[in-house]
């Protein structure tokens, strides 16, 4: 069986939010999350490599609080929705270069330099070789800069059983896949809505919808079908990916789990300066 029909189209998604869901709202939703999650007002003077740019949302946040940008995807629809979120807020703007890339490519990567800020959620461990992503984007990371990365949390053997129900559905029909996505979706909706029960809260899902856009502008649909569909797909225990980049000479400064269930870990490090041992 070809890739094809087994890797899941991030860009056909991607394409799908840039033209249905896309809202100044969101936009502004982004540019805080990059702003809270770097710990920065702004990115004036900053360099910023968008890896893995998807619909492009961040490489236009970052845009919008100043720095010189440089995005780039495996997925050329994905290329192509970046392109067009230059050209609807940036059009002339030459500090905001998009490509068609790989994370795996040494060369490419070795071509772009190094820069301030390198942002790349939910990305490397899709690639089919996780590990290898992740230390390719150390030599990216200029001395005290920092890299944001989100890696899938290893939940065990549940990690397992979603690894085989996204190989599925990548495997499927449309309307196949329409049905996993709604099942998955509802049988999330009724947890959550048993929890907050429970706690004697509100059941009913609208507070935690208009949490997830605020806290990235992203829609709730879309996510679902990117979590749903996204193949290959890779996990790491926090431990794991603090222990890789701290034998790298990266610092940890901000860690934000999703609480041991499905979801991302999401990481800041900045990497140390070398120390001159002449001195």
């Amino acid at each position: 069986m070809n890739n094809s029909q087994t890797h899941f189209s991030f860009g056909t998604n991607w394409q799908s939010f840039v033209n249905k869901a896309l809202t100044p709202e969101r936009i502004n939703n982004a540019v805080d999350s990059l702003r809270s999650f770097f710990g920065m007002n702004d990115f004036k003077g900053q360099t910023f490599l968008d890896i893995g740019c998807g619909s492009g949302l961040f490489s236009l946040a970052a845009k919008k609080l100043g720095a010189k940008v440089h995005s780039f995807d495996l997925d050329p629809l994905s290329v192509s929705c970046t392109t067009e979120l230059k050209r609807r807020y940036f059009l002339e703007d030459g500090k905001w270069t998009i490509d068609q890339g790989n994370v795996l490519d040494i060369d490419y990567l070795n071509s772009l330099g190094q820069f301030n800020l390198v942002y790349s959620w939910g990305v490397l461990h899709h690639t089919g070789a996780m590990w290898q992503s992740l230390e390719n984007v150390i030599p990216m990371v200029a001395e005290g800069g920092k890299l944001y990365i989100s890696v899938y949390n290893d939940q065990g053997d549940a990690s397992r059983h979603w690894t085989a129900l996204k190989k599925f559905y990548n495997q499927s029909s449309k309307p196949i896949k329409i049905f996993i996505v709604l099942i998955v979706g509802s049988l999330w909706l009724i947890r959550s809505s048993l929890v907050r029960l429970m706690r004697f809260q509100n059941p009913l899902p609208f507070k935690e919808w208009a949490e997830k856009k605020k806290s990235r502008g992203m829609s709730v649909w879309h996510d679902l079908v990117d979590w749903v569909g996204g193949y290959p797909f890779e996990v790491a225990k926090p431990e794991e990916i603090l222990n890789f980049y701290w034998k790298k000479g990266f610092e940890l400064v901000r860690l934000q789990t999703c609480g041991g269930r499905s979801g991302c870990n999401e990481y800041v490090f900045i990497r140390k300066p070398k120390v001159d041992k002449k001195r």
